[in-house]
């Protein structure tokens, strides 16, 4: 099969293998009776010159997964552990999905991985099938493309290619639609990776394993003299700049287990995610988080915790002092990795750390103030670009909302802020009255006509108001470091 059009900008670079078979194991993607491409992301795939693909081209790398020209030769399902809901379970790994392909991001020269759900049985596929629903690989497009608008580190929906197979699952009305599901994310070496050989005390992988994220993820640190200490505390910073993010989207990850969290601090996985309605600190995404261990309001403790396995990990091979400092410094970079991220979802300029965080306060009183009324995003969206949406947030559907004494402490605390993006303010996504959610009801609105009618229509359009409201905030999450080529 000839590859059409590959452009200058792609290139391989597929280092993971290298690593060996500790790893990883070599896999063969299912045999699926159908191919019927239902999502291809032109952004992601110019990102990485794969956009000149014809659609034969596309279905036979990302249906059937034929390898990409100079790529990895053969998938690989990693190999990992990780505490889900704080249990520990060594019986993990990629169980329906592996590693496809790497390659370097065009302009910022980042090291992307092109990584499968739904693509068939593995070594770690314990007892499932290893298929994917249709419905979960539409849930999954919907949730990056919303979380890349907002400014969220996160993976993207590279490719969605329906399978034609009938699957039977608990929590879906069944038989239902399968597919495949390929992401472009910045790493999928896991917290869990870690855990996985401080399991079986292999020392010696661990110090692989630090070698090949430092010089591969963040080569800014190869020279510390303590390298473990300094890789923690690079993961620390990528993970607090995470974990703002979707505080400031109002995200619920839903499933926040440390097979869940990778090393880059990017967001990926996403099954029982929800945006919240509204400000609520207790609400969950997953129906089976009964104790709340997920919650909104729980999310900066959950990650936390997390960091303190990997840091447990590390351990095995680097300095308790340092890797403790480490550590401890996750409370400061949260704090003001939530300062930027809330002045980024309002659009402002900062005007120094103190009238920064006075304002964002202010923005946090005013979010509780308006309670089971006031939606959370709707409130970042009347007020993206402060004093210059004043008129526009004032003449809309939620005024009356806005003259309560907490909103009059925040709208006071606007001025002198300059917006980031003047030009934004009159795109036609500010002139209408509502900004584009994923609240858990549209969620389910958009699938009933696909599941109905095989009609596409509603979430191709969600997906392009959703680009457009991309455009028009223009927040900047890149933070990968510039990597030797």
């Amino acid at each position: 099969m000839a590859v059409m059009s590959l452009s200058p900008a792609y290139r391989p670079d597929p280092r993971f293998q290298a690593l060996g078979p500790d790893f990883s194991d070599a896999v063969e993607p299912a045999d699926f009776p159908q191919t019927i491409l239902r999502h291809r992301n032109a952004r992601a795939a110019a990102s990485v010159g794969l956009d000149g693909l014809s659609e034969a081209a596309w279905i036979a790398h990302f249906g059937r997964f034929a390898p990409l020209p100079d790529n990895q030769p053969t998938p690989l399902a990693m190999r990992y552990h990780g505490h889900q809901f704080r249990s520990y379970n060594p019986d993990l790994g990629d169980g329906r999905g592996f590693l496809f392909a790497q390659l370097r991001e065009a302009g910022s020269g980042r090291l992307l991985d092109l990584a499968t759900k739904g693509s068939g049985q593995t070594p770690w596929s314990r007892s499932g099938d290893g298929r994917l629903t249709l419905k979960g690989g539409v849930r999954e497009v919907l949730a990056a493309s919303l979380l890349e608008a907002l400014g969220v580190p996160t993976s993207r929906a590279f490719s969605l290619v329906e399978t034609g197979e009938a699957l039977v699952r608990g929590d879906e009305p069944s038989p239902t639609r399968s597919a495949v599901l390929t992401r472009l994310s910045h790493s999928h070496i896991r917290f869990g990776t870690f855990q996985r050989l401080a399991y079986f005390d292999r020392r010696d992988l661990i110090s692989v394993l630090i070698d090949h994220v430092v010089e591969t993820y963040y080569p800014s640190i190869a020279d510390a003299p303590d390298r473990p200490a300094a890789l923690l505390e690079a993961v620390v910073a990528a993970s607090a700049h995470l974990l703002a993010r979707w505080m400031a989207a109002g995200f619920v990850h839903g499933v926040l287990n440390t097979d869940n969290m990778v090393v880059t601090g990017e967001s990926f996985d996403y099954g029982p995610w929800r945006f919240l309605p509204r400000n609520d600190p207790n609400f969950v995404a997953a129906y089976f988080d009964h104790s709340g261990l997920y919650s909104f309001g729980r999310q900066p403790e959950a990650v936390f915790w997390n960091l303190q396995q990997l840091a447990a990990c590390l351990t095995l091979v680097g300095e308790q002092a340092g890797l403790l400092a480490a550590l401890n410094g996750f409370s400061d970079a949260y704090r003001l990795a939530l300062r930027e991220a809330m002045l980024d979802r309002l659009g402002l300029e900062s005007l120094g750390a103190d009238r920064d965080l006075a304002l964002v306060n202010a923005a946090f009183r005013a979010l509780a103030e308006g309670g089971e009324t006031l939606r959370w995003e709707p409130f970042f969206f009347d007020w993206f670009g402060g004093e210059a949406s004043e008129a526009r947030a004032l003449g809309g559907p939620r005024a009356g909302l806005y003259e309560g004494e907490a909103f009059r402490a925040f709208r006071a605390g606007l001025a002198d802020y300059a917006p980031r993006r003047a030009e934004g303010l009159a795109s036609a996504v500010f002139q209408r009255d509502e900004p584009e959610e994923l609240i858990i009801d549209e969620v389910e609105s958009l699938w009933a006509p696909i599941d109905q009618d095989d009609d596409w229509t509603s979430l191709n359009a969600k997906l392009e108001r959703i680009e457009a409201a991309r455009q028009a905030y223009g927040l900047d999450v890149a933070r990968g470091e510039k990597t030797a080529s």
